[in-house]
Parts: structure tokens; C-alpha cells; sequence
């Protein structure tokens, strides 16, 4: 079963994302990144890369990391700032209920991400 299927599929990914992002725009170290984004667009997105990198069905049509990250390196984001990011995600998963031990294998997805989101 993916990991996709193992977090609850669809409706899960959505109310993660809700939850992920109300945190992140409330964390002092990264919120300033988020700044003038539609969050609706970027929820959108979030949700998309999520369910394809979780293994679900891929509608992703996204920039790659690098790209889509490469002005907010230009900001100053680095490892500090994807560290925030990740925490963020996993209290958000932690607070849906997800155990442990998939929380650290959402963590390690994100993981794989790291250099290309910050231009490594």
C-alpha cells in the first residue's frame, strides 16, 4: 500500500495541507516567504505534489523544486527555514492523528527534496 494510501488518501493530503499551511503563515521563521502568495493556488499545488510524491495518483503540473524555490533561495531560504518547513509538517500530521512511524517516512519524502529546494 503507498504511503499515500496508508495517510488516508484524498481527503487526508486536503486536510493536512489546510492544516500545514495555517501553521507555516503562523511560524515567524518561515512565514515572510509566504508573503503576497494566493494560498488557495498554492494550497492547490501543495495538495497535488503531495498526493504524487506520496505515491497517490500524479496531477502534479508544478515547477520543479528547484525552480519553483529558486526566488526564495534568493531570500535567504535555507536549510533553518526547510527544517521549520518539515517540523511544521510532521506537528500537522501529529495533530491529525498519523503515527509516528508514518510521519518519519513523510519526513524522509521530504527529505529527498532538500538540495533541489534549496539550489544544492
Amino acid at each position: 500500500m503507498s504511503l499515500y494510501q496508508q495517510l488516508g488518501g484524498e481527503a487526508a493530503v486536503n486536510a493536512a495541507v489546510d492544516i500545514f499551511y495555517r501553521k507555516v503563515l503562523q511560524d515567524e521563521r518561515i512565514n515572510r516567504f509566504f508573503s503576497g502568495v494566493d494560498m488557495e493556488k498554492q494550497s492547490a499545488k501543495q495538495k497535488a505534489f503531495l498526493t504524487m510524491a506520496f505515491g497517490g495518483p500524479n496531477h502534479y503540473t508544478g515547477a520543479d523544486m528547484r525552480r519553483g524555490h529558486a526566488h526564495l533561495v534568493a531570500q535567504g531560504l535555507n536549510d533553518s527555514h526547510f527544517d521549520a518547513v518539515v517540523e511544521d509538517l510532521g506537528a500537522t500530521l501529529k495533530e491529525l492523528g498519523v503515527s509516528d512511524a508514518l510521519i518519519a517516512q513523510v519526513a524522509a519524502v521530504a527529505e529527498t527534496t532538500r538540495n533541489d529546494v534549496l539550489g544544492k
